[in-house]
């Protein structure tokens, strides 16, 4: 079983007296329900599990009155002797809630009540065209936590990197030392391997267990044609195709050197008009993440973002590289990717940090400055590169070289290299970035 962050998350919650029932949303195959299953099992005596999308039935006992006492004789009917309820011991795991409007509606009775603990499980909610939406959505009893693949920091516990190992990493980061070599060589070789391999958990405990790339291609592959069933089964008619074509052109769009996302390139003379909506979709599935041009370099940064210049990640970094040509990750494990270096690179930081909730951020002026992102590092305003080893950064130095006009004193460099520092830009092995 894959040790997952949010194992804390739910822990957290149930010790809080005054606890709301949970909705965990994140996009499919994130590894939703095992979490919360295997949470459940080891902290309640009672577990009643149903899910929406295999059994559409169970929505009857939400159907008519949402008075619990109702709703629990409606579920003992439809369980039988799996439907244990016991005031304090029972948690009753609503999975594809979404499924069940009337299921959401009835977590504020819950809450009212009070006896049973809720956990809700949802993959597309929220999603515009997606046709059930609650009657009344329990605005103030409930409570909303966000999950995602596996970020890079899991991965390195599936691959037996230890906490004490990240913490000599951290130490080296903050005291600006380098790595030692042997330790140094195994991060850049697992960074390489997260790239390709990324964050779904089925895909890797597959790669933990066998190396087998080729499994773990087809199987993401597999992902990614499940969410283009998805665009085509749950988006409004007038939206599916249009949402799929956004989604398709994904890799083309971070293959320019402006890599800001245009609506032209999912199809000549293509208009945000047209397309907004479709490109809205994928977001709120939780597949996608928008990276926002800044007006300036200056805190706050969410005040100062360029709300129609973006540039468009994917979530999980292994599915962008699956989403390429075959070859693909060979190359990138061997660092031979040429003038597309920079999309896999800047891909993979994105899905670092989004991971972790973090907003994503850029500068680009038409004046050729260019940052690939900004971000706010105790308490400044600090633009990061992602070079390859001995990259230009030119940009970055014509900002720190005017304080004056940018109110920036130091960067970050991200790249192939261990970790240095000269006073106005800290060099940092791309690995490091999950520490930032």
């Amino acid at each position: 079983m894959l040790k997952r962050k949010i194992e804390a998350e739910l822990l957290s919650w149930k010790n809080r007296p005054d606890r709301k029932p949970l909705i965990v949303k994140g996009c499919r195959q994130c590894g939703k329900t095992s979490s919360v299953l295997e949470f459940a099992k080891q902290n309640y005596e009672n577990v009643v599990y149903l899910n929406f999308f295999e059994n559409p039935n169970y929505a009857a006992a939400f159907s008519g009155s949402l008075e619990i006492d109702h709703i629990v004789m409606m579920l003992s009917v439809l369980l039988g002797a799996d439907a244990k309820f016991a005031a304090g011991k029972t948690v009753l795991i609503l999975d594809e809630i979404q499924d069940c409007p009337d299921a959401r509606t009835a977590l504020k009775f819950f809450k009212l009540d009070g006896r049973y603990d809720v956990i809700g499980t949802g993959s597309l909610l929220g999603v515009k065209g997606y046709g059930k939406e609650p009657k009344s959505v329990p605005v103030g009893y409930e409570t909303v936590i966000d999950m995602y693949p596996l970020d890079f920091e899991e991965f390195l516990w599936a691959n037996s990197i230890s906490q004490d190992i990240i913490q000599v990493l951290l130490r080296c980061m903050k005291e600006r030392m380098p790595v030692p070599e042997a330790l140094h060589m195994r991060m850049r070789e697992l960074l390489l391997q997260y790239a390709v391999v990324g964050g779904m958990p089925d895909v890797v405990q597959t790669f933990v267990n066998t190396k087998r790339m080729d499994i773990v291609l087809q199987m993401q592959r597999d992902i990614v044609r499940s969410y283009e069933d998805d665009m085509v089964k749950y988006a409004a008619l007038a939206d599916k195709g249009k949402i799929k074509e956004c989604f398709q052109s994904i890799p083309k769009q971070l293959s320019k050197e402006n890599k800001k996302f245009q609506y032209s390139v999912i199809k000549k003379k293509g208009t945000s008009a047209q397309y907004e909506g479709s490109l809205q979709w994928i977001e709120d599935a939780g597949i996608i993440s928008r990276c926002y041009n800044l007006t300036a370099l200056e805190l706050p940064l969410a005040g100062n973002a360029e709300e129609s210049q973006f540039k468009v990640y994917m979530c999980d970094c292994g599915l962008f590289a699956s989403m390429l040509e075959d070859g693909t990750q060979l190359d990138i494990l061997e660092g031979n990717l040429f003038t597309y270096k920079g999309a896999v690179f800047e891909n993979l930081i994105a899905d670092i940090w989004g991971k972790r909730g973090k907003k994503l951020y850029y500068y680009r002026k038409d004046s050729g400055l260019e940052i690939d992102f900004v971000i706010r590092y105790e308490g400044e305003c600090v633009p990061v590169e992602i070079k390859a080893k001995n990259g230009n950064i030119k940009s970055t130095k014509t900002i720190l070289n005017h304080p004056e006009k940018y109110h920036v004193y130091r960067a970050i460099k991200l790249g192939d290299y261990n970790v240095g520092d000269d006073e106005r830009i800290i060099t940092l092995p791309l690995y490091m970035a999950f520490l930032i």
